[in-house]
């Protein structure tokens, strides 16, 4: 069964502080511990030097054991609460998902 690695990137509105993109961030890696499957959170500020971020400041990884809990965590009342939460404060988002086989 291969994993699945969810990547979300956000592009917060303008104005939106870091006291409550930190906490937006924490709600979301307490997620780990509210919906199964999740094995792995990470999330934070653009931090590459690269500069191909497009107007996105911020992004999270989740990797799931399997694709049967990524479609549990989606519809997920934690999920859907902490969305609701992040939601009011993008001017934009991108999820994009991929399998894992390693």
């Amino acid at each position: 069964m291969s994993k699945i690695q969810h990547m979300v990137l956000f592009q917060f509105k303008s104005g939106t502080s870091e006291a409550i993109i930190s906490g937006l961030f924490d709600e979301l890696a307490g997620l780990k511990s509210l919906c199964p499957g999740i094995l792995h959170f990470a999330g934070g500020k653009y931090a590459s030097p690269e500069r191909m971020n497009g107007d996105y400041t911020h992004g999270f990884l989740m990797t799931f054991d399997s694709s049967k809990n990524r479609d549990i965590y989606l519809p997920h009342p934690e999920h859907e609460r902490v969305k609701a939460l992040i939601l009011p404060h993008l001017e934009n988002v991108i999820a994009f998902d991929c399998e894992d086989n390693s």
